[in-house]
């Protein structure tokens, strides 16, 4: 079976990503189509790719062999394997695990075959197929370009013609770090650091061309995580608000389609379904409060930029002599309030 090792750990602190690592193992087994967690998608026009996992002759070690070495085991790759020749056909396979901002990735690839193109390379800062920063490397033209695509338009490519023979792996590094970039083949720069600005953060695909048949190995993932804004508005509420006695976000995410709670002040309460009151509040888009022995739970909806409801905040509040339901929503409402200055959209929230 495939299987992905995820090791989570810090990084020495002369790394400047100060980051978590992924290492992507694709088993020893053969699949028909993209593993667990990646998604085949294409760019311009044309068939979709073929992205499937394969067998190949690959070294074990992490470094690239010298040009010309010879391969030493068979081992499972992802493969891009669909022939189509359309010119303006741009295969990807998209990583949907993260959303990343500053990252490094380290992989090899091989162009195996391709009659129009032999290119391999890596999408980033992905937010769909027709806005993302591309890297890739053509055996047939001899060459090492970056461009970014933006709104479906490719700008001029940068990079220098080299040679990058087929049928060999070639160790490629990417590197992204708010607006600079860094590009390594095989263990040179061969196009300086670059800056851009329009995408802060986005998925990472595999890339290919036209009919470029290319293999991937080795992919290991140093990144930043990236906390989901629901988190940060809670732990910044409580650091505002620290008599709160229970804060919890619920909403629907990416992950699960149901409502259940992404950000609470107790963390063993994430994940924790939504009962009927939450519920109610997203839909109707309505309060509801309720008065216990010692506090008050009130629980409104918490709009985005639209002013449409996208989740629902339950907010937990003490009583003291005195205190109506009245007051307490009117607390809570100011507690929400402040939380909804920073929400454009439930992705934005969740992811």
């Amino acid at each position: 079976m495939w299987r992905m090792c995820w090791v989570l750990l810090s990084l020495l602190a002369s790394n400047p990503l100060q980051a978590a690592e992924r290492v992507f193992d694709f088993g020893a087994t053969p699949t028909a189509g993209p593993p667990p967690g990646w998604r085949s998608a294409l760019a311009g026009e044309g068939l979709p790719g073929e992205w499937r996992v394969v067998l190949d002759q690959a070294p074990e070690a992490v470094e690239v062999p010298a040009p010309g070495a010879a391969a030493v085991a068979q081992r499972t790759v992802i493969a891009q394997t669909s022939s189509d020749p359309t010119d303006e056909r741009y295969p990807l396979l998209i990583y949907e695990g993260e959303r990343l901002g500053d990252f490094q990735l380290r992989l090899r690839f091989k162009t195996v075959a391709g009659t129009v193109e032999r290119m391999a390379g890596v999408a980033f800062r992905l937010q769909d197929e027709k806005n993302f920063y591309v890297v890739r490397a053509s055996s047939l033209g001899n060459s090492f370009r970056f461009y970014r695509v933006h709104n479906g338009v490719r700008d001029a490519p940068i990079g220098p013609s080299l040679p990058i023979p087929s049928g060999i792996w070639h160790e490629l590094v990417v590197t992204a770090t708010g607006n600079r970039f860094r590009f390594e083949l095989n263990g040179q720069e061969p196009i300086p650091e670059l800056t851009d600005n329009t995408f802060a953060e986005g998925q990472i695909a595999l890339w290919t061309k036209s009919d470029s048949v290319s293999h991937f190995a080795d992919l290991r993932l140093t990144y930043t995580p990236r906390e989901p804004l629901a988190k940060e508005l809670v732990r910044d509420t409580l650091e505002r608000y620290p008599r709160l006695v229970d804060l919890r976000v619920y909403a629907t995410s990416r992950q699960r389609s149901e409502l259940h709670v992404v950000a609470a002040k107790h963390a063993a309460d994430v994940g924790l379904p939504g009962g009927t009151a939450e519920q109610e509040v997203l839909a109707q888009n309505v309060p509801f409060a309720g008065k216990g022995r010692r506090s008050y739970l009130v629980t409104l909806p918490l709009h985005d930029v639209n002013g449409d409801p996208i989740a629902a905040v339950r907010v937990e509040l003490d009583t003291f002599f005195g205190q109506t339901e009245q007051n307490a929503v009117a607390r809570a409402q100011a507690v929400v309030r402040r939380m909804a200055r920073r929400v454009t959209t439930l992705e934005e929230l969740t992811r």
